[in-house]
């Protein structure tokens, strides 16, 4: 399973390869705990609560593959 910091760094590293901004300080990390055989995954996302462009990347704890992306180029 991977830590906050590597889904942190796995998020940008997508960011990067989309040529999206990735925001620091990234606001938001939250490690969710699976519920119903669901996998383990981070909600990552930057600038959140405030105006300006944001990133949204979920992470699959177990393999560090990103399952969901979204962004807002204000």
């Amino acid at each position: 399973m991977i830590n906050r910091d590597a889904a942190i760094e796995i998020a940008r590293n997508r960011a990067a390869e989309k040529g999206w901004s990735f925001a620091e300080p990234v606001v938001e990390a939250v490690h969710r705990r699976s519920w119903l055989g669901a996998s383990e995954r981070f909600d990552i996302a930057t600038h959140c609560g405030k105006l300006g462009t944001k990133a949204r990347f979920v992470v699959d704890a177990a393999t560090g593959e990103v399952t969901a992306e979204g962004y807002i180029p204000r």
